[in-house]
Formats: C-alpha cells, structure tokens, sequence
C-alpha cells in the first residue's frame, strides 16, 4: 500500500460497500491497484469466498491472483476469470446438464439446419446472409441484450426483410436441437447465468472488482447487475474502449453515475511508462474524443527533449525498408522492440524486410509471413531452381499438382534423378530416353498383368517425356510438370545478370502453374462448409496472395543472387521464433503492453483510421481510440510513418488525419506530395 501514490490509495480505501469506478488511464498502475484493492478488503476482514474478479483475459486473472498470493496466502482463494469462466464454472457446480461447443462446433451445427431452407431460391435481388455471418450477427445480438432479433436485424439490414421469417425458424431450430442434446456456447453460457440469477440463484461473492470495465458488452453487464449485493469496484479507461466491433458498449462505462446515482469516480491520472512528449500527443488527438469524464494524463517521468518523429516515405516498400534498417541499428533490446499496425497486412513486408536484415521477429497474432502456404510455395520453386536435388522443395511444389501425393511424388523425383543421371532438374529438360526411370519390370500379385509400371495408366500425350508414363501421373500432373519445365528454362536462358531474384519472381508470375496453385490456396480459403465457393472471398483472397508475393519479390529487389536471397529468407531466419525478437502485432492485439521503442506504421488514410471496417465516419471516434492506445504503448521511443503511394494498390494515399490532430502537418500539407523521406 505504501508504494501507491495518492490517487491508487483513495481508490483502494473507498468504503469497502457501494459503487466505484476508477478511471485507469494508459500506464497508471490499474493492475497494482485492482491487487492492492483485493488486499484491502482482505485486511478489513473480507472472507476471499466472497470476492470475485471479472477479468478481460483468464490469463489477467491468474497474473493478479499470483501477484495477490504473493502478498498473502489468502490469494488462492479468489475467484478470478473472464465472465464466460466464471459462469461455466458456477453452473457445473450447480449440476447443470450442458456440453460446451465453440463457436467454430456451433456455426457447423447452424449450417447444417440453413441448408435445408435454400434461400437463394427465393431469387431476391440481396442475397441472403451465409449461414456463418448470421451466426455472428445472432452472437452481437445477444451480446447487445437486445428482445427480438427479427426486429433488431430488420433495423440494420431492412432489405433482408423477405428472408427475416426464414432466419428467425432457423434459429428457433438452432435452440430446439440445442436443448435438445444439452449444447451450449458462450453466449448460451451467460444467458443461462443470468437466468439463473432471475430465478433467484444464490452466488456467495458479495464484492464484485471488474477489469477493462470499458470493454463490456450489455450483456455482460446485465450480469455485473444480477450478480453486485452493494459492493462494486470497476477500473477502466473509456479511452482505451476499442472492442466496438465485437460488441463493446462504451456507454456501459460512460452512464456509470447514472445508474449508480451514489457512486464514487476516481481518477488515476499519474502515468509512469512514457515521457512527457509522447504523453503529450496522446493527450493532444484523444481530447478530440467526448469526454465521459474529466482526465489527462500526467507525467511522472519528465520529458526528454524530443518529440515523437513522424518518418515520411515516397512509398510503403521504402518505409518497412528503412524501418527494418533503423531496427537492426537499434541499440534497443529486440524484446523491448514493437511494430504496430492497424491490419495484419502491414506486418507482413515488415517482417520480411526485418528477416532480410537478420532480425528476430515474434509475430504476436496472425500467421507469419514466411508461414503462409503462397510464400512457402514461392520458396520451394525457388529453391529447387538452384538446387533440384532438394526433394523436399520438390515433393512440396508438386503436391499443388492434381493426383500427385507425396508418394507419386517421391517417385517422380527418383525417375527424374534417373533421367538426369543425379540431376533431377536436368532429368526434366533434357532426360536420357535409354533410361527407366520407373524402375526394372518385377512381378507382383497385385499388379496382375501388367507387371512393368510403364506399361500401365498412359494417356494421349504421355510419349513427350519418359516420366509422362509413371502409372499414377494424370494429364493435369503432367502439364504441370510441363509448365514447371518451361519455367525452369526460361530462368537458365536468362543472362546471369538478369538472374536476379527480382526478376525470376516477376517470371514466375507469369507462369500458369504457379497461378493456378495460388488460385488453389485462394480456393481452400473460399469454401463454406458445405463446399460451395464464396466467389467474392475466392477474389478477394486471391488478390492478397498476389500481394504478398510481391512483398516477397521487393524483397529480392536488394539481391543480385538467388542463392543469398534464399540464405536470407530461409536459412537467415532459422533462428526467428515465436518467443524472442522484435514485436510485430496490431493494435488491438497490443493493449495492456508496454515497450521502451515502438513504430507505429502506415499512417495513411485507408489503412489508419481505417473507416471501413470501424463502419464508416462514424467509427472515427473508435478508430481514434485505437491510435491512443498505439501510442501509449511507448515508454522511452515513439516513431510514427507514412508513405504518399502504395505499389500493391498503384494509388497515391494521404498522411493519416491522426497526424494532423497531432499537430504533424497542416491542411495545406495533408495533400502534398513527399518527394524523398523527411525525417
């Protein structure tokens, strides 16, 4: 208690019964003093039994309660955790029948019942929502605490008024088979606690402290109403409420002293992780948010002299570039290192231009650029242009190659091997026709008549190449290895000054193989559950693959040689891993960390405030949210960039609006064209 400041400690010390919110501010010690809180009651002879934490994340509840057993074995004997494991736990207890399925279970189960219904033949001229997306748009329902979801849809989607009917019944058969088989979810989990509680179920807590207060949605905080005897401690920040789109009701936080007419506000101010300047710009953009309640943030640890630089690119290639260099000179620990954005697609150029600069990177959220299928892909060709005895690289390739598993696989590349007397490439351009390179005729039970393999499964076409005639090879496989043939030569007839990875990526682009397999990977993240294509997400997905290839072709721009390229890529990231290395993640992903050296990226209007997935100007406000919480994740560094042209979208982009708030450049500036980087 002695190591809070003044603010912590009249919070701590409020009348153990009634109502407080405390206003945590970025940085202010909410995490000490929710733990000193519970340490408090404990010392006014509070039974642990009858406390109960509500937290954002399980993995916050066990951090407090460690923290708390720390200080007193009594710690042990908290109840802590999200609302969604607390209520799972309380109804076990209380022997209630019910089997737990996550969402991904419960959409299946949804689909199966859509199906019968064939919407599209009712020909309207708006498709009907997939099953998958009316399943989320149910769960914000619910979360809402909204009465009737026919009404509540009809609201925000009237032109689905003809299939309104047709998706109430689906949900009235969703909850029958439900009931029926004892199923549950996680929005059915806190609909059957609060039911509970209506009905007059008894729980033993009689003080209730909340966590991130600010993200709750109505139903939660239905729950929290349901739950509270007189004794309430909530801690947030309604500047750091950034959860709208999953449900989130910033108004929970912002009618507090409404609802609760004699409750007490506190207001921790006092922010120990940044110095002044950057507190200063995070001050300076989110004022122009409403404030719900009277706050700034204070500094505690002076200031250092110089604001936060804002690092102006000609485009996006040449600023993960440059951020990449500017990292890999850092002096910082990689550890204490973070790149923030606003979309997943902006981490990948930056973690493939921090591999090219040997950097260690842990991807928080997300798949790793170099982890996806397409730039696997694209690496395994390259590597076997090099060096075709990689039959790894090889077995990988192929697999995108209709009717050719592993094990035909295998046995191409020993046939080819033959061919090329241990050259598998040169087995593939130019075999040796006096070669078998399906082995020596044997006599098998199973193979009945025909008892040498090239004697079976020929087809038209097959005599244009020795392994046309393995067994198992179709006439897809074989033009695929036709195409990969032709790629090959075309890379060995180029000059070796024209051998650069650039342009061989650029080749490959070209070729139908290696764009029917990105089209493959775009399809198997198009298909419903039911195997039909979503056409728009087939184009969509497509379309980012491409980019990310194009991220990988920049790349190559730096080298003259394949070989190092793929050292580079390949070898020079053994030693990334998940657990060491400069932070790459989003915003939202970032909340509740802190780092002494951060670059928040792509600062340009579209990509940040990005309006249409806040849903328009009206989610400006969120959207501004979330650059506050960007940067208040910095304590010693900050460094905001923006490039003027995106070569992925071949479009000119303006600096963000956030840097004008911020006072970065006027509106005469906002338009104007950056000719260089101007530091």
């Amino acid at each position: 208690m002695e190591k809070l400041n003044r603010e912590q400690q009249e919070a701590v010390k409020a009348p153990i019964e009634g109502y407080n919110l405390i206003i945590a501010s970025a940085g202010t010690g909410k995490t000490s003093t929710i733990v000193a809180r519970i340490g408090y009651l404990l010392h006014q002879g509070v039974k642990p039994e009858e406390i109960l934490l509500l937290t954002f994340t399980n993995k916050a509840g066990e951090e407090m309660k460690e923290r708390l057993i720390s200080q007193t074995p009594l710690g042990n004997r908290i109840e802590a955790g999200t609302f969604h494991a607390v209520s799972y736990r309380w109804l076990k207890k209380m022997k209630r029948e019910m089997v737990i399925k996550s969402p991904k279970d419960m959409k299946l189960l949804l689909k199966s019942i859509y199906d019968r219904r064939e919407l599209h033949r009712l020909q309207e001229e708006t498709p009907p929502f997939s099953s998958a997306y009316l399943y989320d748009l149910h769960s914000l329902f619910l979360n809402s605490g909204g009465e009737e979801f026919g009404e509540w849809l009809l609201e925000r989607y009237p032109e689905h008024e003809p299939f309104i009917d047709a998706y109430l019944d689906i949900f009235d058969e969703f909850e029958e088979v439900k009931r029926e088989h004892h199923l549950i979810d996680f929005n059915t989990l806190l609909l059957e606690m609060i039911n509970y509680l209506k009905e007059g179920g008894e729980l033993p807590f009689r003080h209730i402290l909340v966590d991130e207060y600010q993200d709750t949605n109505p139903l939660q905080s239905q729950l929290i109403d349901l739950m509270e005897k007189g004794s309430l401690f909530c801690v947030g920040d309604y500047d750091q409420s950034i959860y709208g789109f999953n449900g989130a009701d910033i108004s929970i936080i912002g009618t507090f002293k409404e609802r609760y007419p004699f409750a007490r506000i506190f207001t921790l101010k006092k922010n120990y992780r940044s110095y002044g300047e950057i507190l200063q710009i995070a001050n300076r953009v989110i004022g122009l948010n409403p404030r719900l309640y009277p706050k700034e943030l204070e500094v505690t640890r002076g200031y250092k002299g110089e604001y936060p630089r804002w690092l102006r690119y000609i485009d996006t290639y040449h600023q993960y570039q440059d951020i990449a260099r500017r990292i890999a000179h850092s002096s910082t620990p990689r550890q204490e290192i973070a790149v923030l954005f606003r979309n997943n697609s902006s981490g990948d150029a930056i973690e493939g231009f921090l591999r090219q600069e040997g950097v260690p990177v842990r991807r928080r959220g997300g798949i790793s650029f170099f982890e996806s299928r397409e730039i696997k892909l694209t690496l395994d060709i390259l590597t076997f242009t090099i060096n075709s005895r990689d039959i790894m690289a090889f077995i990988h390739l192929v697999q995108y190659a209709k009717g050719i598993g592993n094990g035909v696989a295998k046995e191409l590349f020993s046939g080819l091997m033959k061919l090329g007397h241990g050259n598998p490439k040169k087995g593939l351009l130019s075999p040796d026709w006096g070669v078998d390179p399906l082995g020596k005729p044997r006599t098998s039970t199973q193979l009945g008549l025909f008892g040498h393999p090239a004697e079976r499964g020929t087809f038209p076409g097959s005599s244009r190449h020795p392994i046309f005639r393995h067994p198992r090879l179709k006439p897809e496989g074989a033009e695929f290895l036709t195409q990969l043939g032709d790629f090959l030569r075309k890379v060995e007839n180029l000059s070796p000054r024209e051998r650069s990875p650039e342009r061989i990526i650029g080749e490959l682009l070209k070729t139908p193989f290696f764009l029917q397999s990105l089209k493959e990977i775009a399809l198997s993240r198009s298909r419903e559950r039911d195997g039909r294509i979503n056409h728009q997400k087939l184009e969509e997905n497509f379309q980012k693959i491409i980019q990310k290839i194009q991220i990988l072709r920049q790349l190559g721009r730096s080298f003259h040689s394949l070989e190092k390229f793929l050292n580079s890529m390949i070898l020079g990231g053994g030693e990334i891993s998940q657990g060491k290395g400069v932070n790459l993640m989003t915003i939202h992903a970032s909340k509740g960390l802190e780092f002494k050296e951060v670059y928040l990226i792509d600062l340009m209007e579209g990509r940040f405030p990005n309006l249409r997935l806040a849903g328009g100007e009206k989610g400006i406000e969120e959207e501004r949210r979330l650059f506050y919480v960007a940067v208040t994740r910095a304590k010693d560094s900050l460094y905001f960039s923006s490039a003027t042209f995106d070569p992925t979208k071949r479009k000119e982009v303006a600096p963000s609006r956030f840097l004008k708030e911020a006072g970065y450049l006027s509106s005469s500036q906002q338009h104007s064209k950056t000719k260089g980087m101007v530091l």
